[in-house]
């Protein structure tokens, strides 16, 4: 692990080298499956998180500018409900663009982004340190999926988790619960866990969501299929695989796939592997949650929820959690 400041003076960042080799693993064992499998974690090389940035300015998925407009609206009451001082922990921290809309209110004591994407991780907390100069940024590359752990130096203060979009969503319920419990752990108790969730709603809207009319999530899928080409030495031609999301009902879940428009073979390390015209990749479960179902799930966690807020359309949930004492 190394701690290098990237240009700002304000920002440290902390290397923690999340394996690549891992990488390779899953996709070996997940193309090997009866059912064909990546886990989403892999979409976020640099080119995907960069891709994911422009999903979230595409009109059809809502939850961005929903959730934008919940912090621009409360985020004095969440700034009363967290405290001031407190430490701020981003998993998943991405381009840091929500966490910019409650800084000022907040001022807390430092901000820890933590993503796999140790290029992207750089780039963005330097910028955020440059337009925040008092704000003290520990970022942290690392697989939060696997450890959640603080950088040395980090000051004292209330921890709190911030994990805005629907992160979340992206684990099956058994790993969300499990997700939860370490985040309460590395909280501890009377820490906080402010997290945005989506919630069930109408097919058409979700469906449309995950299949906006500029084709960005499809690139952001097909980019997993460029990543293994360029890193595990693959052979997919991206012409015969095309982006394709459901809402799976019974479920309550988005799925993404990556289906074979054709019966063919591709190589990956060295390994060949075999798809049937039809066959499909499954690369992303989005699991969408009524309030009622959130808050069980938090609470086996060891979360009490101290507030909820909504929009006026019923998209999309903000909660801030505390550990119970």
């Amino acid at each position: 692990m190394n701690a290098t400041c990237p240009n700002t003076t304000n920002v440290s960042f902390h290397d923690y080298q999340p394996e690549l080799e891992s990488f390779r693993h899953a996709v070996l064992h997940g193309l090997a499956h009866e059912h064909k499998q990546i886990p989403p974690k892999f979409f976020y090389d640099e080119r995907g998180s960069q891709l994911f940035e422009a999903i979230l300015e595409q009109p059809e998925y809502y939850v961005p500018h929903v959730e934008k407009q919940l912090y621009r609206d409360y985020a004095p009451e969440i700034a009363t409900l967290i405290g001031a001082e407190s430490v701020l922990i981003e998993p998943g921290s991405g381009s840091c663009e929500k966490v910019q809309l409650l800084l000022d209110a907040l001022r807390p004591a430092a901000y820890v982004p933590m993503d796999i994407s140790g290029d992207f991780l750089r780039q963005s907390s330097a910028a955020l340190g440059e337009t925040f100069p008092w704000l003290h940024i520990h970022a942290a590359c690392l697989d939060f999926t696997r450890e959640l752990k603080l950088p040395q130096h980090v000051p004292q203060g209330r921890r709190v988790v911030f994990i805005p979009g629907s992160s979340l969503g992206n684990f099956d319920l058994p790993e969300a619960q499990h997700f939860l419990f370490h985040i309460a752990q590395l909280v501890g108790k009377g820490g906080g866990l402010l997290i945005g969730v989506d919630r069930k709603k109408d097919k058409a809207v979700l469906e449309t969501a995950y299949n906006d009319a500029a084709g960005v999530t499809a690139d952001f899928n097909l980019n997993l299929l460029v990543r293994i080409n360029n890193e595990l030495g693959g052979n997919f031609d991206l012409n015969q695989f095309a982006h394709y999301a459901c809402y799976n009902e019974a479920m309550g879940r988005i799925e993404m796939h990556l289906t074979s428009l054709t019966a063919q073979r591709v190589q990956v390390a060295g390994k060949t592997f075999s798809f049937r015209e039809g066959e499909r990749i499954h690369t992303e479960n989005s699991y969408k949650y009524h309030p009622a179902e959130f808050i069980a799930l938090a609470s086996a966690a060891g979360f009490t929820c101290e507030q909820h807020w909504t929009d006026p359309a019923n998209l999309f949930g903000l909660y801030y959690c505390t550990v119970r004492a």
